[in-house]
């Protein structure tokens, strides 16, 4: 008989006690104040307890922990998205959640690929790398809409998913439990944690371009209530010149699992170095003036042809404190205080297709009817610099109570958070256009000699602009069973954000322009769930959100004159959206599988439509979007050896509603009013199964899709579609060792996965993976 680790305690666990015991509290409880000792007080005593005791949680016999059942599942089952623990069934939005196995099939070792298989994601190319993502064709990066275990981290930084149990993603609008936000959603992602049980595995893995990474995660159970988990990997791969090295450790202490105290000490660390495909040069279909042209790629994918000296290294070093206090069996109040380093540095390389250049290139033109060939030169004379700074400081409390009162039955969960951040941001020091003095070999390259070890010195000296905000948040919501098959929800939240921005001109230091700005927010949610039977359920919601101004990934005031101040940027209200969502959650197939429709309707209705590169400062709320459409997930076991994971989002319907001159001109090829939004397919969907063809054989077979897309802000420039086909083949050796094989972009097609408004970043070229796991 074995405990589950985090909500079946012990029966000496919890003995009879005052109900609210008047020793030392909870910090939690301090932050939450008095009003929800009120609330929980109201909560009747059940008839077979003595007054004013606690009874006793009886154990579940489990075969395993919930923690290892996530290893050899695609089904979710429950979450944390919405505060306290919930069943997906009571969250009336769609949630898309990749288990533990799906990342492991996959092999989705890169937090940026897991993104890539979620469907409704898409990609800007440019400056910040990893996170300029979009999610239903809204902002999701820039607003740091990516959390860890429900807290929002930095911007701009990379992401490793070794220490990841699993990743959700809570699509529409989340202003209400999460702050400032975007309109698409939220991604968050789910640290491994210790449970009562000895368990080791490590797994190594080689594959093309060098790649070699070696990956452990040991559990080991300290006593009756306690546990000691530690994960670390090892990652070195050069990828045809596009290296990407990193190292990991995840350590994580717990004890008073399931008891009334329970306490938590996280240390988690990333370190990447990298060399990136900054971008690919594209040629187009038609001529200049025409309405559509669409991207050819004409360059292998796996190419590099920036320099050797380029780079993009982050590291992030993050401590957690957690104190989880439990009331009863169905309270909890959970308080958790974070600190973490984020730090992100980029030097890369712009390349181009050198056109009838004098000195570079006379007489060169490359087109379509001329394509390139292995001796078509390519310009490196124009480098893009970034590097960044943030520390952030977030405590955070959570209550959640199940309760019965006036005949109604309540879920109810509230709590507070304050953060405070400070960040110093450079985002445009890339060192200058090579002097002409300089070697050929580095101002250029051929086609047919990517990697060609040429490099030039970094000189930059580093002038920061800097940026501080503090912010604290109130929510509370209740989910009431009002009738046997009806819940209704509603939650409120109130945001007070303060932010100070300091610009300073980049060679002397000396402060140029001053901002700040302070908001009072409040972020609706409300909702009605039917659920006719055990394995169904309908809903429909509402929701906002908001996103404040010059909180996005540059962090600046725009471009200011010396000795101005108050900047428009910084003085803009907040954005706002809204999202509509009817849908429709069911378990089949003996609850082995779960499946959602949704349809929604997201919109930001007063958009300032700023370009963060753009030379112009956009200080009006007039701008407006939408998106409209249908969501699909499904994941789970059809049958005992056929597993089904797919998530589809089909928007009929997107549009630029309003906008003003300075972010659309109809007289170039900028987006307008009436234009379908950038970055924003019809289709993009992604699918992945899994077949036990023998005792120890299994097979998998799974694509991404993404239809047509524009990049944002070019509204004649189009990507076509593409779809990309991975494989796995798994054998097993053992009990304990398994041998894996996966094969990524099978047919190794070249397309353009991200997209900037004059170049594209290729998907990644087929790429061969070989693993081994031993658990003992």
């Amino acid at each position: 008989m074995m405990t589950s680790p985090e909500h079946h305690a012990h029966p000496s666990a919890l003995p009879p006690s005052p109900l609210r015991p008047t020793a030392v509290l909870p910090l939690g409880a301090l932050l939450l104040a008095g009003s929800l000792q009120a609330i929980a007080q109201t909560a009747p005593t059940p008839a077979n307890d003595t007054a004013g005791t606690l009874g006793t949680v009886t154990v579940t016999d489990q075969k395993e922990p919930v923690e290892i059942r996530s290893k050899s599942t695609l089904k979710p089952e429950t979450t944390r998205l919405g505060k306290g623990e919930q069943s997906l069934r009571d969250i009336p939005q769609n949630v898309t959640v990749m288990t533990e196995q799906l990342l492991n099939d996959r092999n989705l070792d890169d937090f940026r690929d897991v993104l890539r298989t979620t469907a409704g994601v898409t990609f800007q190319a440019g400056e910040t790398g990893e996170e300029d993502v979009r999610l239903r064709g809204f902002s999701l990066g820039q607003a740091g809409d990516i959390f860890r275990d429900g807290m929002r981290e930095a911007q701009l930084i990379t992401r490793d998913t070794f220490a990841t149990e699993r990743v959700e993603v809570l699509k529409g609008s989340a202003s209400m439990l999460f702050g400032k936000g975007s309109t698409g959603g939220v991604v968050n992602q789910v640290t491994k944690q210790p449970f009562l049980m000895d368990r080791y595995e490590v797994e190594a893995t080689i594959g093309n371009g060098n790649h070699r990474r070696v990956q452990a995660d040991l559990n080991k159970q300290l006593g009756p209530s306690s546990a000691i988990r530690l994960n670390a990997m090892v990652q070195d791969a050069d990828n045809w010149g596009a290296k990407d090295d990193r190292k990991g450790l995840a350590a994580s202490w717990r004890t008073g699992i399931g008891e009334r105290d329970e306490f938590q000490v996280d240390l988690y660390h990333l370190k990447t170095e990298q060399r990136p495909i900054y971008n690919h040069p594209w040629l187009l279909t038609g001529n200049t003036g025409d309405p559509k042209r669409m991207i050819v790629p004409v360059l292998p994918a796996k190419n590099f042809y920036g320099l050797a000296s380029d780079y993009t290294n982050s590291e992030q070093t993050v401590l957690t404190l957690s104190h989880t206090h439990r009331f009863g069996p169905n309270e909890e109040l959970r308080t958790t205080l974070r600190h973490g380093r984020y730090e992100r540095d980029l030097w890369a390389t712009v390349t181009s297709f050198c056109q009838n250049n004098a000195t570079l290139c006379p007489g060169q033109t490359v087109s379509l009817a001329n394509p390139p060939g292995p001796n078509t030169i390519l310009s490196r004379n124009n480098f893009k610099g970034r590097r960044g700074i943030s520390d952030i400081t977030q405590l955070q409390s959570d209550y959640s109570n199940k309760f019965e009162l006036g005949g109604m039955k309540h879920h109810l969960t509230a709590g507070i958070d304050i953060t405070d951040e400070d960040a110093r941001r450079n985002q445009n020091n890339g060192g200058g256009a090579l002097p002409n003095t300089a070697p050929l070999s580095v101002r250029t390259t051929r086609v047919g000699t990517p990697n060609d070890g040429a490099s030039r010195d970094d000189t930059r000296t580093w002038v920061y602009n800097t940026f501080n905000a503090k912010s604290v948040g109130v929510y509370a919501q209740d989910v009431v069973q009002i009738a046997p098959q009806w819940k209704l929800v509603g939650g409120l939240r109130f945001d007070r954000f303060e932010a100070d921005y300091i610009n300073r001109d980049t060679t002397t230091g000396n402060v140029i322009a001053t901002g700040s700005r302070r908001d009072n927010l409040w972020s609706p949610r409300v909702g009605a769930i039917w659920e006719p039977d055990a394995t169904s359920s309908y809903y429909v919601s509402y929701g906002q959100s908001y996103n404040t101004s010059g909180d996005t990934y540059q962090f600046a005031l725009g471009n200011l004159a010396p000795g101005s101040s108050n900047a428009k940027v910084a003085n803009t209200p907040p954005e706002k959206s809204r999202n509509i969502e009817i849908g429709g959650k069911w378990e089949l197939f003996d609850k082995r599988a779960l499946v959602g429709v949704a349809l929604f309707r997201s919109e930001k209705y007063n958009e300032r439509n700023t370009d963060p590169d753009s030379a112009a400062t956009q200080a009006l709320l007039s701008g407006k979007r939408h998106a409209t459409g249908l969501e699909i997930n499904a994941a789970g076991r059809i049958t005992p050896k056929w597993e089904v994971f797919y998530n589809h989002t089909w928007i009929p319907s997107a549009k630029i509603d309003k906008c003003n001159a300075a972010t659309c001109n109809p007289a170039g090829s900028a987006q307008r009013e009436g234009d379908r939004p950038g970055l924003t397919p019809k289709h993009s969907l992604s699918a992945w199964t899994t077949y036990r063809i023998a005792p120890q054989w299994r097979v998998g077979l799974g694509f991404t899709h993404r239809g047509e897309q524009s990049p944002e802000g070019n509204r004649t420039v189009v990507a076509p579609s593409f779809t990309v086909w991975d494989g796995m083949i798994e054998y097993t050796v053992d009990e304990k060792t398994t041998v894996k094989l996966n094969v990524t972009n099978l047919t190794d097609k070249t397309y353009a996965d991200a997209l900037y408004r004059g170049f594209y970043a290729p998907g990644a070229p087929r790429r061969v993976y070989l693993s081994l796991k031993t658990v003992f």
